[in-house]
């Protein structure tokens, strides 16, 4: 099985930046898509962004797209979301997720479309 844990979450006001980790354990990492997801309260959780895990494609949701900037290294089985320009509109908490097998060149937007998710990481933007 899969294990996902995130982190780099935390406090930060308008305008700044902050770059979050996901590090995967067990499973076959290199034939694995990964997704950023992101729910704040009262909220469904939403599509932020999707990634290959060869880096042969992207997606991204269009509230997130020039801001923010998923990737990864293969070599530490992590991908990452680089966050800038933050607003109090992305205030919420950030969850990971992983799905195998996966199709190519399709963007896999819907939480029900992944297999295994992360515990999340909490992160606040102060006006």
């Amino acid at each position: 099985q899969v294990q996902l844990v995130e982190s780099g979450g935390g406090l930060v006001q308008a305008g700044g930046s902050l770059r979050l980790s996901c590090a995967a354990s067990g499973g076959t990492f290199s034939k694995t898509l990964m997704g950023w997801f992101r729910q704040a309260p009262g909220r469904e959780r939403d599509f932020v962004a999707s990634l290959n895990w060869n880096g042969e494609s992207t997606y991204y949701a269009d509230s997130v797209k020039g801001r923010f900037t998923i990737s990864r290294d293969n070599a530490k089985n992590t991908v990452y979301l680089q966050m800038n320009s933050l607003s109090t509109e992305d205030t919420a908490t950030y969850y990971c997720a992983a799905k195998y097998p996966y199709r190519r060149n399709y963007p896999y937007t819907a939480r029900s479309e992944y297999d295994t998710w992360g515990q999340g990481t909490q992160v606040t933007v102060s006006s």
